[in-house]
């Protein structure tokens, strides 16, 4: 259930002992000050800049009296203060929390509390739910500074900034202080940020990494696989509190040198073709980092771009699995691949894959180099290639626990193995195909049914934009399929011809009993379709 033969790990070295990622960041970099590094709606940020930036974020996070492994939750769009901020902190020895920014006052709440969050950085917009946040919590942060348009960076005042709790600007802040000459001197197992993951019951977990793992995960997947180089330019639609856009838009790049397109925006359409187009004086991408909801959207939409105005050369995919048909209907018309994966917060980024030059569109690939892959039945024995497992993952950039939550993290984190959560069957060739997530795989007459099979043929007809299936109990308490379907714009089709087409598609007892046409499907913010809260609707209605 490993690596297939001709997929042996790169050669690799492995980080020394003490090892602060920022600083490995910086230091690769030092040899192109003049090369912007990101290049957001307001501006480039050199990489020169950058180091200077970083170094003074370290220096005040130190002036609060921050210590070593203490927090900062930081809440901030996707602009050039976005890396500033938390390369920092990681500078500095002190962790940042990297949230969601489409959360509650009462997530916020909550993640204060539970990371004991020492300092808020964030960005203007979102600082009303910050205060309504720190209103419903009894935890006191020391310090919150604020990101708003950025100004050139300032000479020092004199005197020191005032000791929080207070509200500073962020570029107040950076001005100062003079830049941290050292980094702090932490371990390559030491922890160094925290990511919450996305669960979709009960509260979001804190999911720690060390300084090692996103070491790991550059060498492995950005260099080896995707083969970033430092003449690309990476735009990423899933923002950078997330595992895969943190990989895509900061980590990857600054590894190879490259630079970042940075949108504090939602990724519609309109606003991901703005990028690809260079409009505004940006440059224009050449590696594009996506989600399936997403490239369906972009392909149905009007305003597609032709192949000969981009510069695109590349396209990852990942959040859910890839529709066959998407991909190829992505390529046709932009001659790029999509390569699609699948990795989680807990692994940090992508640990199995389909590759450039090597893509077969309807699997999720194969193992990334380094990563090792096991699919276990319910008892936990190996299941034989063609049938669903659960999928364990062991690999160097697993996270280190859940904070807090000792029963989770035992759950999850099994002698070195990853439980994903996930099933997949292994085909003949070594790939990898989804099935569907451990919770929603469906049973239906006894045999196990992947939703996402039956979603991924819906999507074939032409007048589906996207669909969602989940189960539903009949009269007698059975398990029967039930798809919600979003129809493109000016697309006709009823029941009947979609029950027909997916029957014609797809072993009898697969399609759907029951299709309802909605107007759209709930989504996390990366995409991913929610299938709970379409589960807990039946419920309601029942």
């Amino acid at each position: 259930m490993s690596n297939t033969p001709n997929d042996s790990p790169p050669e690799v070295a492995v980080p020394p002992e003490r090892f602060n990622f920022a600083q490995h960041l910086l230091a690769l970099n030092a040899a192109r000050p003049g090369k912007p590094a990101f290049v957001d709606d307001r501006g480039t940020l050199g990489y020169a800049q950058l180091d200077e930036r970083v170094r003074r974020m370290a220096a005040g996070l130190r002036a609060l009296g921050f210590k070593r492994e203490e927090r900062v939750l930081l809440l901030m769009q996707d602009t050039n203060d976005w890396p500033v901020a938390f390369l920092g902190a990681l500078y500095a020895g002190i962790v940042p929390v990297a949230v969601n920014t489409l959360l509650t006052a009462d997530d916020y709440a909550y993640m204060l509390e539970h990371a004991r969050a020492q300092a808020v950085l964030v960005s203007g917009a979102l600082l009303p739910a910050v205060a309504a946040a720190m209103t419903k919590s009894d935890h006191e942060v020391q310090a919150v500074i604020v990101s708003r348009p950025i100004a050139p960076l300032k000479a020092a005042p004199s005197g020191a900034l005032p000791l929080a709790p207070t509200e500073v600007d962020f570029e107040a802040f950076l001005a100062a202080h003079t830049p941290l000459a050292k980094p702090a001197n932490t371990a390559a197992d030491d922890p160094a940020f925290w990511l919450y993951s996305s669960g979709s019951t009960g509260r979001p977990k804190g999911t720690v990494h060390s300084h090692a793992n996103p070491y790991w995960t550059s060498e492995l997947y950005g260099r080896a696989v995707l083969q970033l180089r430092e003449d690309d330019v990476c735009f990423s639609a899933a923002k950078l509190f997330f595992a895969y856009g943190l990989g895509n838009a900061l980590t990857f790049p600054m590894s190879v040198g490259a630079t970042t397109v940075l949108m504090p925006d939602r990724p519609t359409p309109e606003a991901v073709f703005k990028r690809w187009l260079g409009e505004g004086g940006g440059p224009r991408p050449t590696v594009f980092f996506g989600a399936p909801t997403g490239y369906a959207g972009m392909l149905a939409h009007p305003a597609l771009p032709k192949k000969e105005q981009v510069a695109l050369r590349l396209a990852s995919s990942a959040g859910e699995a890839l529709p066959a048909e998407i991909g190829e209907r992505f390529t046709r018309h932009f001659g790029v691949e999509i390569i699609d994966g699948i990795g989680s917060t807990e692994m940090l980024h992508i640990f199995l894959s389909n590759r450039p030059g090597r893509v077969r569109y309807g699997t999720t690939g194969w193992p990334v180099p380094g990563y090792e892959i096991e699919l276990r039945g319910d008892g936990g024995q190996p299941v034989p290639d063609g049938e669903p497992g659960d999928l364990y993952i062991h690999g160097p950039s697993a996270a280190m626990m859940y904070w807090g939550n000792r029963q989770k993290t035992r759950d999850t984190f099994q002698g070195g193995w990853t439980k994903s959560g996930d099933k997949y069957v292994r085909n003949a060739d070594g790939s990898y195909t989804y099935s569907g997530r451990s919770d929603d795989m469906l049973k239906v007459s006894g045999i196990y049914v992947s939703p996402f099979e039956v979603e991924a043929t819906l999507v074939q007809h032409p007048a589906v934009l996207e669909a969602a299936v989940i189960g539903v109990p009949d009269a007698e308490g059975l398990t029967k399929t039930k798809a919600f379907v979003v129809l493109k714009p000016g697309g006709e089709a009823d029941e009947a011809e979609l029950k027909a087409f997916v029957k014609d598609r797809l072993a009898p007892y697969k399609y759907p009993r029951q299709i309802e046409f909605v107007a759209d499907l709930p989504k996390t913010a990366t995409g991913k379709i929610q299938r709970f809260k379409l589960r807990d609707r039946e419920v309601g209605r029942g």
